[in-house]
């Protein structure tokens, strides 16, 4: 089974915007979902989805937070199944790329890391079209 989902997108928004919007709870609760989160290494975080999601619940411990790398682990509401997300960001002419990964999805048991890699795989997906749509919004109200 593959363990690692990757995301790589293009913004053409400077690298501190989109910094903000993947470390800042307030611009991660807009886009995201509500987020009690800091940009700090030891930071406990919480992201509480709405009822109408299957998952009502993340936590996880922020590992790494410097210029434009973010590092997390991330357990999924009633699971006890730890798996990473990062985040890195490139500075480029014409924007920023952005770099996702999780790994260590093979952790779950069975059909289970099977089933959570298709999910988050979507998941991943909606949230970087997610972000973009934020950052163009951003852009124009600003």
């Amino acid at each position: 089974m593959n363990d690692v989902i990757t995301k790589e997108h293009i913004f053409k928004h400077s690298i501190d915007k989109v910094w903000n919007a993947i470390s800042k709870a307030e611009e991660i609760s807009t886009w995201f979902i509500n987020a009690d989160f800091k940009a700090e290494p030891g930071y406990k975080y919480t992201f509480t989805a709405p009822e109408e999601q299957n998952c009502t619940q993340i936590t996880g411990v922020v590992k790494k937070a410097n210029p434009y790398t973010l590092i997390y682990t991330w357990i999924v509401g009633d699971t006890n199944t730890e798996t990473i997300v990062k985040w890195e960001l490139e500075k480029l002419e014409e924007g920023t790329k952005l770099y996702l990964e999780h790994s260590g999805i093979s952790n779950y048991p069975g059909d289970t890391a099977v089933k959570m890699f298709n999910s988050f795989n979507g998941g991943w997906d909606n949230c970087v079209s997610e972000l973009k749509n934020y950052l163009k919004q951003m852009i124009h109200a600003g």
